[in-house]
């Protein structure tokens, strides 16, 4: 699957709500040309859950673009590629009923980017932030901004001796 097929296929699912593209799926190899073309279908400001994970071949340019119409999400799963805190605050500004995103890997996402979702994403309630390049101490502050959010891996708060909600 190419950016031109996997774009083909999206467009006529016209009743369409939850896409996964990510890397282990179909074999799929999207760049931002694809994410682009993958935008302009009617489905996409529909769509309740996107996976995206593992496609290294994407930047913020093409996530931009993809998150500025997919007002509906609720789900995003951008890990194991190289974002920034530029798509970060794309999905913050565009994603307001988000209730869960999956950060895995995401070295180049920061402190700053992860306040900036947390604060603008009143709804969210699940984050996963393993392997990422932010001190144990800022996920702390995440859980002053809000405090029943879920970061993943749980392992995370246990070193410090956090009471931890059920992850449900």
């Amino acid at each position: 699957m190419d950016d031109d097929s996997t774009s083909r296929l999206v467009r006529y699912a016209y009743a369409l709500k939850d896409l996964d593209i990510s890397k282990s799926r179909w074999g799929c190899q999207i760049t931002d040309n694809g994410l682009y073309q993958l935008s302009t279908a009617k489905c996409i400001i529909n769509l309740s859950s996107i996976s995206l994970w593992g496609m290294t071949g994407i930047t913020d340019k093409g996530v931009i673009q993809l998150i500025s119409r997919a007002n509906s999400l609720q789900h995003l799963n951008i890990g194991g590629t190289f974002i920034t805190d530029e798509s970060v605050f794309a999905i913050a500004n565009s994603c307001p009923h988000l209730k869960s995103v999956v950060l895995w890997g995401c070295r180049h996402v920061t402190e700053n980017g992860l306040a900036v979702l947390v604060n603008k994403c009143p709804k969210l309630m699940t984050i996963n932030v393993w392997g990422m390049r932010v001190p144990f101490d800022f996920f702390l502050t995440l859980l002053t901004i809000r405090p029943a959010l879920q970061i993943v891996p749980q392992s995370i708060l246990n070193m410090g001796n956090i009471p931890l909600l059920p992850v449900f």
